[in-house]
């Protein structure tokens, strides 16, 4: 579980720095159920999932599209009788997880060896971050332009489900920086030709792993030691924690409540189609959550008093701060910050109203009553997370000996954070793609970081601390 063991060893390698200058869209139910819309309502089912995972290019915010349709065949050419691997249609923002993987949807559909997967696209809309003027960034958004016909990708190994098995699933990579059309120019065109890499996982595959998934609590049972929580799109889904479970700030399955609205990383359980947590954080224990990335800090030196963020999740969705949307939020001072994976006081000494970038992924919770208006959001937690950084290797930036290597940020994170960024690698990063490790890095190499986004606190420079290097040429 590289999220845990990454955890246990992150401390000293922050502490070292701080002193001497780091799916997608809803969630489904944990109780298995016949799907009559498969086709199958009284023959054996088995369970299969939808991970879900993205690389965005620049200024691209979001990525908005409907899945309308995704069948799994037998066939190795999509043709004949698939079964559907989606219990609706989700709308899924694929610029939401930049490198990082969330649930999409679960399902029950036939035992079988499956070879192919289809996916049909809806309506999408593609959103922009606007700096021409100079001033704070705005959003501007357009419809996007999508082939209407199905979209096929035979599997280079199938998905093999079994009706008493583990479940298995598919892993789905979109690329925006290929999928997206640009003119001569270099302008965006509105037209998206879409390019997934589809392959298929079983539960316990790092392509299976859930970084981040942010739900509602519904209920509580200390005594299975389990919560139910619902997602953005109301399908709720078991969650199971045990002695190996961290919780961020001190929570506790007994603190959590109606008004919790908690993340939680961990793999699919083998035994029952419930989420086995390896961590999880309370987003907000007042009802309401908004995440998504610093825009604008008001103060660049010294304590910030409010910041811009572009909002990617809410929950509940009833309130004045919507997703794809600019919110500035108000600080007073009282707001408890931390960091997602590190526990004690260090946390804050990183991760404070000082410690504010932009580019930086976090959540923010507090009442509902506080969120009426985008313009002026009152809070009282704010927490740093985890999101990944397109770039490009610095020439001659590596040092084996720090374990250290800069890029040049691109891409959305680019027009944020303009400046050359030292890339600190820990205990566990993992390296995937392709790449096995620090010498695998070369100059000029186009590389993705998912990880923290700091401010040095002696420097005031911005540093990542690595938890995932990804080679994406």
């Amino acid at each position: 579980m590289p999220l845990k063991m990454q955890g246990r060893v992150f401390l000293p390698s922050i502490l070292a720095l701080a002193v001497g200058s780091f799916l997608i869209a809803g969630c489904a139910s944990g109780t298995l159920t016949t799907n009559s819309t498969n086709g199958n309502s009284t023959s054996p089912t088995g369970s299969s999932f939808v991970v879900g995972t993205d690389a965005p290019m620049a200024s691209v915010t979001s990525f908005a599209v409907q899945l309308s349709a995704m069948n799994a065949y037998t066939s190795t050419d999509c043709s004949g009788t698939g079964v559907s691997l989606l219990s609706g249609t989700p709308t899924v923002d694929f610029a939401r997880f930049n490198g990082l993987q969330t649930l999409i949807d679960m399902n029950d559909v036939a035992p079988g060896t499956y070879n192919c997967v289809s996916i049909t696209l809806g309506p999408a809309t593609l959103g922009y971050l606007d700096t021409s003027s100079g001033g704070v960034p705005t959003i501007t958004s357009e419809a996007a332009t999508l082939p209407t016909a199905p979209l096929t990708y035979p599997l280079t190994n199938p998905m093999v489900v079994a009706q008493a098995g583990a479940p298995v699933g598919l892993h789905m990579d979109f690329d925006l920086r290929k999928s997206i059309e640009v003119d001569s120019n270099g302008n965006i065109t509105g037209a998206v030709n879409p390019t997934f890499n589809v392959k298929a996982v079983n539960n316990s595959d790092p392509g299976a792993y859930i970084d981040e998934f942010d739900a509602a609590v519904i209920a509580t049972n200390t005594t299975a030691q389990t919560f139910t929580i619902q997602g953005p799109h109301g399908r709720q889904f078991t969650v199971s924690v045990s002695g190996q479970t961290e919780w961020d700030g001190g929570a506790s399955l007994s603190a959590l409540t109606s008004s919790s609205i908690v993340q939680v990383s961990g793999f699919l359980d083998r035994a029952d189609v419930t989420i086995d947590a390896d961590e999880i954080a309370v987003l907000s224990d007042s009802g309401f959550y908004a995440g998504g990335q610093v825009t604008y800090v008001t103060s660049a030196s010294g304590p910030a008093t409010s910041f811009d963020l572009y909002v990617r999740g809410t929950l509940p969705a009833n309130t004045g701060v919507t997703d794809g949307n600019i919110a500035t939020v108000d600080l007073s001072g009282s707001e408890k910050f931390s960091i997602y994976w590190m526990h004690g006081p260090l946390a804050q000494f990183l991760f404070n109203p000082s410690g504010l970038l932009p580019g930086q992924h976090i959540a923010v919770g507090g009442p509902a009553s506080g969120a009426a208006s985008a313009s002026a959001v009152t809070v009282k937690r704010v927490m740093l997370r985890d999101w990944g950084f397109n770039g490009t290797v610095v020439p001659g930036s590596e040092d084996s000996g720090s374990n250290t290597f800069q890029i040049q940020v691109n891409g959305f994170g680019g027009v944020l954070i303009p400046e050359k960024v030292t890339v600190y690698i820990v205990g566990n990063t993992e390296f995937r793609d392709g790449w096995s490790g620090f010498s695998s890095i070369t100059d000029g190499a186009n590389v993705r970081v998912v990880g923290l986004l700091l401010k040095d606190p002696t420097s005031g420079n911005a540093v990542l601390v690595g938890h995932y290097v990804d080679d994406i040429d």
